[in-house]
Parts: structure tokens; sequence; C-alpha cells
């Protein structure tokens, strides 16, 4: 065993070394031409591109997207540079992603920026999201107490998204949260008007109660749905898969890497940094860690028979589960986003998903998904509209 996860670990680096000498293509046009070392590279490996699309109910996206959250700051706190997230953004498009999520909190408002900047000399051949909801200062990016999904908050909101994204339309707006003040018709109201302008083409819900998901759908039909979802979290196979299959709306996992722990990259003497989250999510408590591993010796086992990594199996698990589910993974390095593309090529025959779902079965995390004091802005239900 000591000799597996030995083997797996080195596949990863190996990996990583490769596809981070393939994908060091120059950002601007202009700039030095390619080193021979990594031409070389790209001559002795194919490059990798992300296979097939989906849709979101009549949104067509790639199979696998790129979640762009942390690209202002990492979740271990540091702050990326600004060129190198646009050439992962822009090398992602190169290898056929098409579907990019952002939101105003998410900075707030310096991703939008950045993906705004990266996709621009394509944006009419990707599909970006935002999310409003929080109550985030329209002018200064302030973050304040709760949430704000006033209607004409929101349309003020959408202006704000549209300057920073450098666009004329959001191609999918989600409210990120729940507002307990606001009835739901009341924010798809808004989003009506929107659409009307032509400032918003689609529209969705996150983290949303149940009764409140069927009453947005009810009001102005849904596209997509964003929750939580990974080998780490389950929760939505309960209630908001089956409601989401019977709608007609398409899910879109994040966190589908489990804040990196579905990556190997998390062992047991992993203590975090000061101001990151994973630092106060009980599954990852000294307490909790040791026992959680079991999940990450099954991907590294199953990682070896498929000729994968963990992240690879990780993610092609959850595109197994439904062909509407799209995983938006996010990172802040080449390498990573190149092995996560590489994840829609994997394919697990009946047999081998109904071995994985029993070993998955069998592993029972312990902790929390997320603090307390985050959890409760999740399954929230609107108030009646009166």
């Amino acid at each position: 065993m000591a000799a597996s996860n030995r083997k797996c670990a080195l596949g990863r680096r190996s990996f990583l070394l490769s596809a981070g000498a393939l994908a060091a293509t120059p950002l601007l046009a202009g700039a030095a031409t390619k080193a021979p070392a990594q031409q070389a590279a790209q001559a002795r490996t194919p490059a990798p591109k992300v296979a097939g699309r989906r849709r979101l109910g009549s949104l067509e996206v790639s199979s696998v997207g790129l979640g762009v959250q942390n690209m202002s700051r990492t979740y271990q706190t540091t702050i990326p540079t600004r060129p190198e997230m646009l050439n992962i953004i822009r090398t992602a498009f190169d290898r056929g992603v098409t579907f990019f999520d952002a939101a105003e909190a998410y900075g707030p408002h310096e991703v939008e920026r950045i993906l705004g900047e990266g996709v621009a000399p394509f944006r009419d051949q990707v599909v970006i999201t935002s999310k409003f909801g929080w109550n985030i200062d329209l002018d200064t990016g302030e973050r304040r107490p709760g949430l704000n999904s006033k209607p004409e908050h929101v349309k003020l909101a959408v202006e704000g998204m549209l300057k920073r994204l450098r666009t004329d339309r959001i191609d999918l707006l989600y409210q990120h949260r729940v507002d307990p003040e606001v009835p739901i018709e009341d924010v798809a109201g808004a989003v009506k008007d929107l659409k009307q302008q032509g400032k918003v083409m689609h529209w969705g819900l996150s983290e949303m109660g149940l009764e409140t998901l069927r009453r947005a759908h009810a009001t102005l039909p849904l596209t997509a749905v964003q929750n939580e979802y990974s080998m780490l979290w389950r929760g939505p196979e309960n209630e908001v898969i089956p409601a989401c299959e019977e709608l007609g709306i398409g899910l879109v996992p994040w966190s589908p890497l489990g804040v990196g722990f579905l990556t190997g990259s998390i062992d047991a003497r992993t203590r975090f940094a000061q101001g990151d989250i994973r630092g106060v999510e009980s599954r990852f408590s000294p307490e909790n860690l040791p026992h959680n591993l079991a999940l990450v010796a099954l991907l590294k086992r199953w990682a070896e028979r498929k000729r994968a990594t963990p992240a690879q199996i990780a993610l092609a698990w959850l595109m197994a589960r439904k062909p509407w589910i799209v995983p938006i993974p996010g990172t802040t390095q080449v390498a990573h986003m190149l092995e996560n593309i590489g994840a829609a090529d994997l394919r697990f025959t009946s047999s081998e998903v109904a071995e994985l779902n029993g070993a998955l079965s069998a592993v029972q995390v312990r902790g929390a998904r997320l603090p307390d004091q985050v959890l409760v802005f999740s399954g929230v239900e609107a108030p009646p509209k009166k």
C-alpha cells in the first residue's frame, strides 16, 4: 500500500511537471518564442483538450468549466499574479473550456475584472456566469453584513457586473444565496426585466431551499442550480438532484474537489493558514481529518487502476452521475487546470460505477462541510409573496 500511494504521488507530480511545461505559453502576442525545452515537451505530450459538451437546460457548455473564485486570493490567503491568472483563463479556452464561473462576492468585484480581461479576446465564444445576493457596496465592493436581493439592488448589481466583465450580457446569472426578506417571485421579476433588456440570458439559484427552487422555476424557468457537491459532500443527492431532474434544470457543483482535499494534497499532518476557511471546517479538524483520509486512499487506488489522478477520478465520478452535471473546479495553476479538464476523457463502466459507489458509501465523512456561520445561509426559503 505504501508503494502504491508513493506511485500515485509521483504520478501526480510527473503530470504537473509535464503539463506545466506544456502550458507555459506566452500570455501576450509578440512575447518571447517558446524555449527549446518547452517545444520538446509539446512534441512528446499531446495538448489536452476538454472532451465533449453538456447542456444545462438549453445552455450548452464545455463538460468541465473553470471556477475563478480564488484568482484574486487563494484559500491559503496568497495573492496570485494577475498575468498568470489571465494565462490560465486563456489557456483553458485554447483547450476547449467555454464555461467560466465568477461572482460579485469574489474579491469582492476583483475576480469579475480578472475574468472580463481574460475572456475579452474571445468573449462571444464562451459562457460567463456571475452571482448577486450578498450585501456588497455597489461602488466600493465593501462586504457588509447579510444579504440583499431587493429588485432595484439586483439591477444595479448587474450593471456593475457588466462593466467589470467588459460585456453587454451575463450568460448565466445566479442568486448567490436566498434573501429571507425578499420573495423569490420579486427576484425573478427583476431578472425577467434584465432578460427583456438583453442584459441576462439565463438564470439560476445557489444553495437554495427546495420550495424556493420550485417557486422560482414556476415564475421564470431556471437553467441551473449551484450547490456544493463532491465525493466529500453528497448532500444534494437527497433532494436537489431529484428536483433538478424532475424540472429539467442543470446542476453545477461548486468545490467539486472538496476544496483541494480530493486531489490528495492534504494529509493528516496538514494545518491551514490563518484566514483559510478550511481551518475552521470541522471535517478538516485534527480529530476528523485522519478518519476522512480513507476517502483519499480510495481515490488513490482508483487513480492507479484507471491510470489517472485522484482529482480526475473525483471529477469523472461527478460527470458519471448525470449528463447534466457540469463541475467547475477552480485553480490558480495551469497544470492543475489541464489535469482537471482531462477528467472528461475518463470513462467508467456500469460495473465500475457500482463498485465505486459501493466503496464510497462505506466511507462516512466526519465533520460539517462549512462553519455554522456560513452554513446558516444554505437551504434558506424565501418569504411568501404577499
